[in-house]
């Protein structure tokens, strides 16, 4: 099976000048579907558009919300967009990427909470899954989830966190999101994948963002998936053919495909 790179912003300028080359990369090392995340309306015509580029080698696949860091003053305005997509006769994979972030700004903190929860209540609506972003709010985001009793499923996007949590997200059904963070030395992100199964990730790349060693600092791309897939092989003893597979199957399941 192919491998499935299942958070990949190529919609941004970052790849405007070479994408047709950036996608035969891709291809080239086994990439067979990228799932492109939402972040507000400034951005959703790139990503629908970007998706009628998608072929049979490489579908590339839409999900459709509102990031936590684009959450301001008009946030019901962006998620009456969100809806409006939502109800369109696009086929959209997940909400994502919702969530919270506590990293940058705190002064849109309730304001995050209230749309990561009208959110999951979209998905729930269209029974889709959902696809976390929780930079520096792990702990609150599970919390969130829990009030929902396990009406929802998806993804806790870029995980980074501790063995605790790690457990905790996959007692709720989600799956754990694992990126270029598994490749960077100091991370602690291997000594927490030795104690997780195979059967609760799901790889990633967030391009172009986190890029895995040995290409750190550059620009990331959805063909790095595969030193993020031997990263995960590496801290678990499994081989990369089982990782790719067991992953990418996860993927298949999370975003509800045939194949």
């Amino acid at each position: 099976m192919s491998l499935i790179d299942t958070h990949c912003h190529l919609y941004l300028e970052d790849f405007e000048n070479d994408l047709d080359e950036l996608l035969q990369r891709a291809r080239h090392h086994g990439v067979g579907k990228i799932f492109l995340p939402a972040i507000d309306s400034e951005t959703h015509t790139r990503v629908l558009n970007l998706c009628q580029l998608s072929t049979d080698q490489c579908q590339l696949l839409p999900m459709m919300g509102l990031h936590p860091c684009s959450v301001k003053e008009n946030f019901e305005d962006e998620l009456k967009i969100v809806e409006q997509h939502l109800n369109s006769r696009t086929k959209f994979y997940a909400l994502g990427e919702i969530g919270l972030d506590y990293h940058w700004d705190l002064s849109f903190k309730e304001q995050q909470l209230n749309a990561f929860a009208k959110q999951i209540e979209m998905a729930i609506e269209r029974n889709l899954p959902i696809v976390i972003h929780s930079r520096k709010s792990t702990q609150d985001c599970i919390e969130v989830v829990k009030k929902f009793d396990g009406r929802v499923k998806g993804i806790f996007h870029c995980f980074g966190g501790t063995v605790e949590e790690a457990k905790q997200i996959t007692e709720l059904g989600f799956y754990l999101g694992i990126g270029g963070v598994a490749t960077y030395k100091n991370s602690g992100l291997k000594e927490v994948l030795q104690q997780l199964s195979l059967e609760n990730l799901v790889l990633e790349t967030d391009a172009p963002y986190l890029t895995p060693v040995p290409h750190r600092g550059k620009r990331n791309e959805p063909a790095y998936i595969k030193l993020v897939c031997e990263a995960v092989a590496a801290a678990t003893g499994k081989s990369y053919d089982e990782v790719a597979e067991i992953t990418s199957l996860n993927a298949v399941r999370v975003f509800q495909m045939n194949s």
